[in-house]
Formats: structure tokens, C-alpha cells, sequence
């Protein structure tokens, strides 16, 4: 995850995340999570729903998230002596054994590198325990946005400079794939599905959305292998708003489609 991108960002993300928010609460359905369980919230953001973590349990609750921003977001609204905000990536977590529960909400598709995230992981979590995500899913996890984005690689603008965009992203194609993967980690894993999201926003709130996690990658210098001119960005904010006004239906509004996985994997020993 860029670091950098998510930090500038910050300070809007909460309002923002609205896609992140309402799958969020699947996850916590999923979770069950026990009232003396201790929690880490693995990709935690501003920590809103770190704080609602520490709601469901009277346990230790951490929250950690590689941005700088996002944590210094976090500890000025909801630190306390109960939640404690972190530095860390997934990849760079150092717990062994602390925690009975990891909540990872919107935030899978980011591990840089899987196989050593879901190791560590796996050391974080005590015997038995187990982790819960919501992500975005398969290549084409949000076709509104690839439409935006294809317009955007073919504009004559933007064309030149999208063709060295590298996808930062970490996706499976099938719930089996996704369970295969932490199967394979020493998890079991009781629950993986699929599904798909449908909800309608105006063209300008699709565009938040999109600023909200996507841009993260797509609007990210350090997601591109040549320099990118000045202009860049806003020309692709430009094609993006007008492919968004493209999609409206008749009212309006835009139905806007995310694959979501959803899937409890528990540490096996």
C-alpha cells in the first residue's frame, strides 16, 4: 500500500468510506466476536470501527494501518487507554499469540506480499484463533470504476501514461480460490463467499467512493514506472467524473457494482 497516497487522504476517508462501512457490518456479523476477546483491527484507517471493536469487547483492542496519516487520524479521535493505534503493515506485524480475533475490513486486496502477510498473521493469532475479511474481489471487482479507468487509458491525455500503471492489488477470482490461499497458510477455513454489491449514488458521490480506496492505486505516482506529467491526475479525475455522469440511469444515479469476499479462516495447530 502506498503510504503516502493513503495519508493524504486521510482526513476525508471516513466520511467517504461509505462501501467499506456497510460491509463492515457483515464482517461483524460473521465474527461474533466474544465480550473479553482481544481484537486487532488489521488495516484500521481512521478507526471508527476500531471503536466500535471496543464496543463488542471488554478485551485489549489494537488497530494498525501502514499509513502514518490514517493512524494519526485515528489516535486523535478514538485513542484512549481501551484502543491503541499502531504503525504496521500486515507483512510487518511482530505479535505472537496476543490476539483471539483479526478484523480486516477492505483491506486484504492491499497485502503487498500475501504469503508472508498471512504468516504473520498466523503468529499474531493464539490457538485456535481466527480472522475475519471483507475485500473487494476478483480483476474486475468494480466494473463501474474499470469503465472509468478504460476511458482513461484510452484518452489521448492520459492514454501515454496508463500504459505504465502497475496494479498494486492482491485479488482471487472464486471464494475457492481465496479459501485455497489461507488453507494453504495453516488455517482452516469454515466460511468463504462471494457476493455481489449494488447500491446507487449520484455521479458526484460515486466519485467519493472511487477517492476513498481506488485512488489509492490508480491516482498513485509510486503505482506508475515512469515519471507522470503534472496534469495527470486531474485528467484522470476529469474523464473519470464524466465516465461516472456517462453511467447514470434515467434518475439520475448510478448502480454501482463491487465483488465482495467474505471469509472467516481460523489458525490451525
Amino acid at each position: 500500500m502506498a503510504n503516502n497516497d493513503f495519508t493524504a487522504i486521510s482526513h476525508r476517508y471516513e466520511g467517504a468510506a461509505v462501501v467499506q462501512k456497510a460491509a463492515a457490518e457483515v464482517l461483524l456479523a460473521l465474527l461474533q466476536i466474544g465480550p473479553q476477546e482481544d481484537v486487532l483491527d488489521l488495516g484500521c484507517g481512521t478507526g471508527h470501527l476500531t471503536k466500535r471493536l471496543a464496543e463488542l469487547t471488554a478485551g485489549r483492542v489494537v488497530g494498525v494501518d501502514p499509513a502514518p496519516g490514517m493512524i494519526a487520524q485515528a489516535q486523535s479521535k478514538y485513542g484512549s487507554e481501551r484502543i491503541v493505534f499502531e504503525v504496521a503493515s500486515a507483512e510487518d506485524l511482530q505479535a505472537q499469540a496476543e490476539y483471539d480475533v483479526i478484523f480486516c475490513n477492505s483491506a486484504l486486496q492491499w497485502w503487498r506480499d500475501p504469503e508472508r502477510a498471512r504468516e504473520a498473521c498466523r503468529r499474531a493469532l493464539r490457538p485456535g484463533g481466527r480472522i475475519g475479511f471483507q475485500a473487494p474481489a476478483r480483476h474486475d471487482y468494480c466494473p463501474n470504476f474499470l469503465k472509468g479507468m478504460a476511458a482513461v487509458a484510452s484518452h489521448p491525455e492520459t492514454a501515454p501514461a496508463f500504459s505504465h500503471f502497475r496494479s498494486p492489488w492482491f485479488f482471487r477470482e472464486t471464494a475457492e480460490a481465496y479459501a485455497s490461499f489461507f488453507s494453504a497458510g495453516g488455517f482452516n477455513v469454515p466460511f468463504a463467499k462471494m457476493e455481489v454489491a449494488r447500491t446507487r449514488y449520484l455521479p458526484e458521490k460515486v466519485i467519493e467512493v472511487f477517492e476513498s480506496g481506488a485512488a489509492a492505486g490508480y491516482l498513485n505516482a509510486a503505482c506508475y514506472d515512469v515519471p507522470l506529467p503534472s496534469d495527470y491526475f486531474e485528467s484522470c479525475r476529469r474523464i473519470l467524473a464524466d465516465s461516472f455522469q456517462a453511467q447514470a440511469e434515467e434518475d439520475g444515479q448510478v448502480t454501482l457494482v463491487f465483488h465482495r469476499i467474505y471469509l472467516m479462516a481460523e489458525r490451525a495447530d
